[in-house]
């Protein structure tokens, strides 16, 4: 529903929309990434486990939580956030991720699988909370989809 709604100009108010044409690249990024991390997410996590199209899919799921990771280091509100560092505590997903997406492939790798499984599910379930932070009025992602 949120990429649609950013794709057909929102469901939000006119002055979401007129902040919302100035969006930035990381934004962009952030936001492609995340949607579809967010859509293949339950494939991955639900399909049968081990097989060569788990592993595919799981190694695309990773390099966008990886992606949208980095796109989110580059979102930021100058002179905001923490102590003014224009960082959101959202942030703080970014460095989660950044360090569980590679520990989970190496769990993996390790054939350590319910550790595997308990770090990727961790992460999927970081990407929701993390999302619905996103929606609170008054983010620029809450004032686009509910104006």
């Amino acid at each position: 529903m949120t990429g649609i709604s950013m794709v057909f100009g929102g469901f939000g108010s006119q002055d979401a929309m007129q902040t919302s044409r100035g969006i930035s690249l990381p934004i962009v990024v952030h936001l492609a990434t995340v949607l579809s991390a967010l859509l293949l997410g339950p494939v991955v996590l639900l399909r049968r486990k081990g097989d060569r199209w788990h592993r595919r899919l799981g190694r695309v799921w990773v390099l966008l939580m990886v992606v949208t990771a980095l796109a989110s280091a580059f979102i930021r509100s100058p002179g905001a956030g923490l102590f003014g560092t224009g960082f959101s505590a959202l942030h703080l997903f970014t460095v989660w991720t950044l360090i569980c997406a590679p520990v989970g492939v190496w769990l993996a790798w390790k054939k350590r699988i319910a550790a595997h499984q308990g770090v990727m599910t961790g992460l999927y379930i970081g990407l929701v909370l993390a999302g619905s932070f996103t929606l609170i009025p008054g983010r620029l992602l809450g004032s686009m989809v509910f104006g």
